[in-house]
């Protein structure tokens, strides 16, 4: 089994592109509109998860918990 690494620099169209399962879990952490058609190759090409969270006034730690709680490892860029 492949590790699932969530990479925080990634866009979200990359990321799900490169793991479809990214996009109910996207759902269950706030971003429900990541399900509407056209979204994820519209405002997915650009957006980060940080970015998505700040935009929507979301809760990064709780994006991050839900994550790791669905197997995800958390990769950040280092500071």
């Amino acid at each position: 089994m492949a590790d699932k690494i969530l990479d925080l620099n990634s866009t979200v169209y990359e990321l799900c592109s490169a793991d479809s399962g990214i996009i109910p879990i996207l759902a269950e952490a706030g971003f429900t509109d990541i399900t509407k058609p056209g979204m994820l190759a519209t405002a997915g090409r650009f957006m980060t998860i940080p970015k998505g969270a700040s935009f929507k006034k979301l809760n990064l730690e709780d994006i991050k918990h839900i994550f790791t709680q669905h197997g995800y490892t958390i990769k950040e860029e280092e500071k």
